[in-house]
């Protein structure tokens, strides 16, 4: 399992350490409505926001068996990382794989802690909330005096990808070296189009056209 948040560009986050347990929220709306002879009814409404939630900590060295990957960013510069998400005013994308959950969401509470044992790592609890767009209709007269409903627009959160298109010769290390500067982030380009190389990251092909991170 790997959790990333993407944002409108293409700009991510990857959660260095996988949290012992995720918790997911989900409850219908109801109202109550009292008949003063019969007493109370509850009536189904739509389904509440989801809200998604977890405990974990950014570690300030690598540790193979806890850690997802090898280039960890400082504790410090995950937390800002996640205060940007934090304070944004736009959706991003949460996605945890082999859990099914790729939604767009609001970063809505994040809190650090520091242990004694551990001074140097930063701890935290999360929550997310699922974004729902609000389909507003809006009511436009035409020149022969009828009224249309046409419903508002929703937010945006696809901008277009950067991409590579492999050549003769290249392997992923290359690639991240040609484009990112760093060979050692060849993982993070392949966590983005494993769809695409399958289960091998050394057997990419002439003309596969990957997604990379910015």
């Amino acid at each position: 399992m790997d959790i990333y948040i993407i944002d409108g560009t293409r700009n991510f986050f990857h959660f260095p350490v996988n949290p012992e347990e995720l918790s997911i929220s989900r409850s219908k709306g109801y109202e109550t409505i009292t008949m003063l002879e019969y007493g109370e009814f509850d009536f189904a409404q739509g389904d509440k926001i989801k809200e998604i939630s977890f405990s974990s900590f950014f570690p300030k060295d690598y540790d193979a068996s806890y850690c997802r990957y090898s280039n960890l960013p400082t504790p410090q510069a995950a937390t800002n990382s996640l205060n940007r998400f934090l304070v944004s005013k736009r959706p991003a994308q949460l996605v945890i794989t082999g859990t099914g959950v790729n939604v767009p969401v609001y970063l809505i509470s994040y809190n650090t802690s520091f242990r004694g044992g551990e001074p140097d790592d930063i701890s935290f609890d999360i929550t997310f909330r699922t974004w729902r767009d609000a389909k507003v209709k809006q009511k436009k007269t035409s020149n022969n005096g009828k009224t249309t409903n046409k419903s508002g627009s929703r937010t945006d959160l696809k901008t277009n990808n950067k991409t590579y298109t492999v050549k003769s010769g290249d392997s992923l290390s290359k690639i991240a070296k040609l484009e990112l500067g760093d060979s050692s982030k060849w993982n993070t380009i392949y966590k983005l189009n494993t769809k695409l190389i399958g289960s091998n990251p050394n057997q990419i092909k002439p003309g596969q056209k990957l997604v990379m991170p910015t």
